[in-house]
């Protein structure tokens, strides 16, 4: 795999993570929810315009982009395991910012991850 196919797949990578811990931080600011005919326009309002929320729907647009150019550079089959590297960036990082747990248990699972993307990914 090229170096600019490493740098576009890492890049999905980190802004799909990315995506997933804004969308978790706007979720925060607004808090608990649920949709209902009552409240599906003030919900929907808020969630529409709550800032971290609108960030991580962009990174996720940006990351379908990325991912597109992966994938017309790198088989899906070697691409998207890799994908799971976005495991650990999300579990530290909301351990670090939101105070989650991080558990031996998770981790471990984490670790079996990682060592079937390696299984998948030799050549």
């Amino acid at each position: 795999m090229s170096w600019v196919s490493w740098l576009l797949l890492l890049s999905g990578v980190f802004l799909n993570a990315a995506a997933q811990l804004l969308l978790k931080a706007g979720t925060r600011t607004i808090g608990e929810f649920a949709f209902t005919l009552d409240n599906l326009w003030p919900v929907g309002w808020k969630l529409a315009t709550e800032p971290h929320i609108l960030g991580g729907l962009t990174c996720y647009v940006v990351s379908v982009v990325a991912w597109i150019m992966v994938l017309s550079r790198v088989e899906v089959s070697l691409a998207y395991p890799m994908v799971s590297f976005g495991y650990i960036v999300t579990a530290v990082a909301s351990w670090l910012l939101f105070g989650e747990a991080l558990t031996v248990t998770r981790i471990a699972g984490i670790l079996v991850i990682m060592f079937g993307v390696f299984l998948i990914t030799r050549n």
